[in-house]
């Protein structure tokens, strides 16, 4: 029999799975409008899956985090073109679509990442913030900007403008600082003093998704944007 606890834990993961069936059908009709890229509706995926630990700190049993992001392991790679299954690719072909527009495995990626990070701090949703917001807001506009607006080109591992890597590092570092804001409010510890760790965040992000080949800066900026901030002090 279940006590409360659980079944709120269950109430709020199952609205979590709701809103991201939502986000996923609202960006497969953005797709099919006219004057709006793949792209931009898959980057609208990204940034608002993104504000998933936001929700976070109202879970009371911290398996429940990893449990919202784990199937979609499962379900971004059924709808990707690796996917060992044909019709359940079809079934899923608005997820498909955005899939394969971009990188094939990216959005299997980021539910991998986001996963690994609520299992390992969900009783810290602001270290999973500085891995996921970064990656969310970050890479999103940075893409969209460098595609449109990008003249000075660079390239380590693959092509990237100066003016994506500098839109990544201004995103990064105001969509994590105001999730800081908001989890001050919440958690003890001063937002004030966690700025620096945030700047950190922002400029490790820019450097990460600079030289990381496509798709797989959603696995490096989450980890290696979480790994700063620990170091820095951000988790205490």
């Amino acid at each position: 029999m279940f006590n409360n606890e659980i079944f709120l834990n269950i109430v709020l993961m199952l609205f979590c799975y709701a809103y991201v069936l939502f986000v996923i059908f609202v960006s497969s009709k953005i797709s099919n409008m006219q004057k709006v890229s793949r792209k931009v509706s898959r980057k609208f995926l990204h940034v608002m899956i993104g504000n998933l630990p936001f929700i976070i700190p109202f879970f009371t049993i911290n398996i429940f985090p990893a449990l919202v992001a784990a199937p979609f392991i499962l379900v971004t790679f059924l709808a990707s073109p690796y996917s060992p299954s044909k019709n359940v690719s079809q079934k899923l072909k608005g997820l498909a679509d955005i899939t394969g527009e971009g990188h094939q495995l990216g959005l299997v990626f980021y539910a991998i990442s986001y996963t690994i990070s609520a299992l390992l701090f969900a009783s810290k949703p602001y270290v999973i913030a500085a891995g996921i917001l970064p990656m969310a807001y970050g890479d999103a506009f940075a893409s969209i900007v460098g595609e449109k607006y990008g003249k000075r080109r660079y390239r380590i591992l693959a092509s990237k403008s100066l003016e994506g890597s500098a839109t990544m590092f201004i995103a990064s570092f105001f969509s994590f600082t105001i999730s800081l804001a908001f989890f001050s409010a919440l958690y003890p510890f001063s937002f004030f003093y966690k700025i620096p760790a945030s700047l950190a965040v922002a400029t490790i992000a820019t450097v990460i998704e600079g030289i990381s080949p496509m798709g797989f800066d959603n696995l490096t900026v989450p980890a290696f944007c979480s790994i700063i901030f620990l170091l820095l002090g951000g988790g205490n």
